[in-house]
Order: structure tokens, then C-alpha cells, then sequence
């Protein structure tokens, strides 16, 4: 029994480890790439609602959305008192 329970989480471990490593390599990165774009492929085909973090979270907390665009806004305006003042 103990045996098992070892086996697994030092397999765990040194999964993780592995993976870790081989997400730097060149093969990795493009491993990644590949499959991130069947992912893709697969939500636009069947029409699924692939949510980013950033979309979990402004569901899970409405008050950070309107924080964001608030300050969204506030970026845009600097911007062009910036183009303003350099035409100047």
C-alpha cells in the first residue's frame, strides 16, 4: 500500500520536473505552440467558450472590471495630451 502511494508521488514529481524542463527546450516551445493552436481549433469548430484567467476573474470579481477600465480610460487620455504636447 505505502509502496503505491510513494510510487505515485514521486512519479508526480518527477513529471512535473520533466515537464518543466522540456517547455524551455525548442522542441517544447513548439510542442506547446501546437497544441495551443489545436485547442484553438477545436473551440472555433465546436463553438466552445475557452475562458482566459483574466475572464474568470472579471466574472468572479465585477468591481475589478470597471477598476480596469477606469483606469483604461485614463491611459488612453494621458496618451493623447502626450501627442498633444509633442505636436506643441
Amino acid at each position: 500500500m505505502w509502496f503505491f502511494l510513494i510510487k505515485s508521488i514521486v512519479g508526480a514529481i518527477l513529471g512535473q520536473a520533466t515537464n518543466s524542463w522540456f517547455k524551455k527546450t525548442k522542441m517544447g516551445m513548439w510542442f506547446y505552440k501546437k497544441i495551443d493552436s489545436w485547442y484553438n481549433w477545436a473551440a472555433k469548430r465546436y463553438d466552445l467558450d475557452v475562458l482566459t484567467k483574466e475572464e474568470k476573474l472579471i466574472k468572479k470579481f465585477p468591481a475589478l472590471k470597471k477598476k480596469i477600465d477606469k483606469l483604461e480610460d485614463q491611459v488612453a487620455k494621458l496618451k493623447v495630451e502626450i501627442v498633444n504636447i509633442r505636436r506643441k
